[in-house]
């Protein structure tokens, strides 16, 4: 008999994941210090720049409500939704405390890392040495209902980190592990996803985030 999905997902580590040890060796080749989930105003992150005071997380997809590879469980679907929502109430709270504290967030999600490792790597050397700062709306998947089960569709509702008024909807199959199809589009200016290049400059009304589900509605209420 497989595991339920909470036995799977109490495998997962927290900490020192695969991702995160991939960034660290990279960072610490390329000549950057840092500590390892150190004491700040907001949590813990995974990698502190103290002196620059640069907090850098790496969130997991599927914890964290990855637009692109967030998988909506099957079991179990409103202990599921309360733990996405806390887990991103907890990440906008983190974020607004160290930013109004002065602190640059950097938040990478793990696929990032895995896929694009030179360009995360980039970024955060250029929030060290130059503080550059993220601008244009990081967005979260927050909730998940299910349209139609014969056919397994679903409807998203994706939250802007740094807004909470700021809100889509988009309506299409349900994601597996794999995201969706086509994938979304790479920023030319850094090569990362457009849903979190932290350098893309967004109109303020999202276009970020493309995935394969069409966009119902904007709002900012």
């Amino acid at each position: 008999m497989g595991m339920s999905r909470s036995e799977q997902m109490s495998r997962i580590k927290g900490t020192h994941t695969a991702p995160e040890r991939r960034l660290r060796t990279g960072l610490w080749t390329s000549g950057l210090r840092y500590r390892l989930h150190a004491k700040t105003p907001g949590g813990r992150p995974d990698l502190v720049f103290n002196r620059a005071r640069v907090a850098v997380f790496i969130d997991g997809c599927f914890w964290h409500g990855c637009p692109l590879h967030y998988v909506r469980p099957r079991t179990r679907p409103d202990f599921w939704a309360e733990k996405l929502g806390a887990n991103v109430d907890r990440d906008r709270r983190q974020t607004k405390l160290l930013e109004e504290r002065g602190w640059i967030v950097l938040r990478f999600w793990e696929h990032e890392v895995v896929d694009s490792l030179e360009d995360v790597e980039r970024q955060v050397v250029a929030s060290v040495t130059h503080g550059e700062r993220a601008v244009g709306p990081r967005w979260r998947v927050d909730r998940v209902t299910l349209l139609e089960a014969r056919r397994d569709l679903e409807r998203r509702f994706l939250v802007a980190l740094e807004d909470e008024s700021l809100r889509r909807e988009e309506e299409g199959p349900r994601y597996g592990r794999s995201g969706p199809k086509p994938s979304s589009p790479k920023n030319p200016a850094t090569g990362l996803d457009e849903a979190t290049a932290v350098r893309a400059v967004g109109d303020g009304q999202g276009g970020q985030g493309q995935a394969h589900a069409p966009i119902l509605n904007v709002s900012s209420n």
